[in-house]
């Protein structure tokens, strides 16, 4: 799936609080080059055509999105901040990749 240099559709985003990420902080975790895009195996999944992305902002905030890409726009679903377990998951693949 190619995301770098697509558009993002941020009409009518699912999130916020004060806890939530930014656009700007979910497009930057996006455009992390260590990022990892995961696709789920789980049925229900499938059939609504959705991908993980963990990423890390430019001030270091991991951020977990569920997103839709159709190769020319990305919808995120959800965003959040990323677990400790997701976290150690997308260090422990960085290691992999720098080792």
């Amino acid at each position: 799936m190619y995301i770098q240099g697509v558009d993002f559709d941020w009409s009518d985003p699912p999130f916020s609080g004060k806890e939530a990420p930014t656009s700007r902080e979910i497009e930057e975790a996006f455009e992390d080059p260590h990022s990892l895009r995961l696709f789920p195996d789980a049925p229900r999944f499938a059939e609504e055509s959705r991908a993980f992305c963990l990423g890390k902002t430019l001030t270091g905030r991991g951020i977990f999105s569920v997103f839709r890409a159709d190769g020319k726009k990305v919808r995120v679903i959800s965003a959040r901040q990323m677990t400790e377990e997701e976290d150690y998951f997308y260090e422990r693949k960085l290691q992999e990749w720098m080792s």
